[in-house]
């Protein structure tokens, strides 16, 4: 049973879908986006919630068709922030995240912060695990999309792992065919140019090194766009009434890289394919690398 929001009415925000325009004029507009975006997450209990909120917006959402397929293509890196690999693109350096955290998942992180700023950190990753959503969003290495009209491929090279949004009107499955998987399940449909996203059925993880936890009750609510011939961008909303105090926003940015010679390539991540070849998490959070390299 999801534990709803609730809901924050006191503060009502102006935001378009097609326009993203925020009744925040005296502020600096990037600032101000961001204010409308977290006070939008919070007018909705749940991601289900806000999902239906933007179809709303949408109509229901146009579809595309192969003659208005948007040109997402090339090869993508995340675009780095004064917090290195932060999840929350607006967290600066040497802060902690600014996620409001229920208090056990708050100390979790401070514990989390102050062992990594003494060496010790363990990361699931080294294990073979894939960052799944939503570490994924923040993962440095290279990243592809393939766009049909029913299906939306978001590709990761680590792991390496594809997220399929499906774009052809269906729903998620029935709840008695649910079980979390490391991507969820993700539903979304087009406005226009922009691609709106609902993920669940995650399993439990961490947004990032340093990072606070998820559990698998997290849905996600994604708005991709491309902004211009190199820049993509993408909305989050994260809901996790486990961890949660209320939804964490974060506006990642994606930036297509220069290949002239067409020598970029999305390669095949396999963790076991270097010299820590059996990563083991200790009794203190360290980590213990065991080496077993192929003769």
């Amino acid at each position: 049973m999801i534990r709803p929001y609730p809901v924050f009415a006191a503060v009502v925000v102006s935001v378009s879908l097609l326009g993203f325009q925020p009744a925040f004029a005296q502020l600096p507009a990037a600032a101000a986006e961001r204010d409308a975006m977290i006070e939008l997450g919070k007018q909705h209990a749940t991601a289900e919630e806000l999902f239906a909120f933007f179809k709303e917006q949408a109509d229901g959402g146009a579809g595309i068709t192969y003659d208005t397929l948007p040109d997402w293509s090339g090869v993508y890196s995340v675009q780095f922030t004064a917090a290195g690999l932060a999840y929350d693109s607006a967290q600066g350096a040497n802060e902690l995240p600014p996620a409001k955290l229920l208090p056990e998942y708050h100390d979790k992180m401070v514990a989390r912060v102050e062992a990594r700023n003494q060496g010790i950190e363990f990361d699931p990753l080294g294990r073979c695990e894939p960052p799944g959503a939503p570490r994924g969003l923040s993962e440095p290495f290279l990243r592809e999309y393939v766009i049909t009209p029913n299906q939306t491929w978001l590709m990761n090279e680590v792991g390496p792992e594809i997220r399929r949004i499906y774009t052809d009107g269906r729903e998620h499955l029935l709840p008695e065919d649910r079980f979390p998987t490391f991507d969820g399940d993700s539903i979304g449909f087009w406005a226009g140019d922009k691609l709106v996203v609902h993920t669940n059925q995650l399993r439990a993880g961490m947004y990032q090194r340093g990072q606070p936890d998820y559990s698998d009750q997290i849905e996600l609510v994604e708005i991709m766009q491309k902004l211009d011939e190199r820049t993509l961008i993408a909305h989050v909303w994260a809901y996790d009434p486990v961890t949660l105090l209320e939804p964490w926003y974060t506006m990642k940015t994606y930036i297509k890289l220069t290949d002239p010679e067409k020598l970029l390539r999305i390669h095949y991540w396999y963790c076991l394919d270097n010299q820590n070849n059996d990563v083991q998490e200790q009794d203190d959070g360290s980590t213990q690398f065991k080496d077993f390299s192929f003769d």
